[in-house]
Order: structure tokens, then sequence, then C-alpha cells
């Protein structure tokens, strides 16, 4: 039921994407002249809500030809340190605002503690799958770490590589 929930929060969170391009959201206004780059970066997105999709449902699954539990073990854990980590930001950015440090309490508002709290759910709930497939296949603890450590690390890193091409490919302005 768990990995169910998160294919579909996945693929609620990918379909808010493809609104964005399907509307031609960002070709106007404020980063009108990022629209192109922000394109790139929008169908990005929606791989990476698809892969976790897939993961997710892939978790509870039975397919022995595609039985793979290192990489399904690692790809659970980055999804779980991913979400974590942007929750974890969100919620100290929170806190922030809250203390006066960064912001004003006024600037929380019923949405943002929504979404904020549908990440914090989804990584828990990537959480239960993660520890749930690493006991049932009994993978290697190292798995575990790799997904964690390596996963935000990889995602940081095209989070910069990208723009960075899109600028030197001229299809994004610099700053």
């Amino acid at each position: 039921m768990i990995a169910i929930l998160m294919a579909l929060w996945c693929i609620a969170f990918a379909v808010v994407n493809i609104v964005f391009e399907v509307t031609d959201y960002f070709s106007k206004g404020p980063l009108a002249e990022y629209a192109a780059g922000i394109t790139v970066m929008n169908w990005l997105v929606v791989g990476f809500k698809a892969l976790g999709a897939a993961v997710a449902l892939l978790s509870v699954a039975n397919l022995p030809k595609f039985h793979l539990p290192s990489l399904m073990t690692v790809l659970l854990w980055g999804a779980f340190a991913t979400l974590g980590l942007y929750a974890l930001g969100s919620v100290t950015q929170a806190l922030g605002m809250i203390s006066g440090f960064a912001g004003t309490p006024d600037q929380i508002t019923l949405k943002g503690i929504g979404y904020v709290l549908m990440f914090v759910l989804a990584a828990v709930g990537y959480g239960f799958l993660a520890v749930s497939y690493s006991r049932r296949h009994g993978t290697r603890r190292g798995y575990a770490f790799l997904g964690v450590v390596g996963a935000p690390v990889v995602l940081g890193l095209i989070l910069i590589a990208v723009p960075m091409l899109l600028w030197n490919l001229g299809i994004m302005p610099a700053y």
C-alpha cells in the first residue's frame, strides 16, 4: 500500500511539472528569459519523479527477471535521503522565518505548511520502503549508505551541471 501511495505521490507531482510545460507557465513574468532552461529542468524532474514511482512499485513487485537487490537498495535509500534532506531544508527555512532570522513568520502560509508536510510524509514513506526492502532481501548496509550519501550528492551535481551546460549552450542566460 505504501509503495502505491509513493508512486501516486511521484506521479501527482510529475503532473504538476507537466502542467507547467503544457500551459507554458514560465514563458511570462519575471522568469520569462529562463523559460527554455526551466523547460529542460522541468522535464528532467519529471524523469526523476517517474523513476521514483517505478522504484516504489518495483520495491514490492515480484519480478525475478528484474530482481537487483543492491541497485534497488541504493535507489530506495537514495529517494529517502533526497526527500528527507529537502524536507529538512524546508523545515529549517520555516524555523528561520519563525525566529525572524530569514524572513518573517507571516510568510508561512497554510499552503506552504501543506507542501512541506507532503515532502516529510514522502520521505517517511520511502524510508519505510527502504527499511522494509533491505530487511526482506538482507542487503548489505553499504548499499544503504551509498544511497543515503550518493543520491543527494549526485542530484546536487546534476542541479549544478545542467544549468551550467544550458548557460554554455546559450539556452539559459546567466544570473
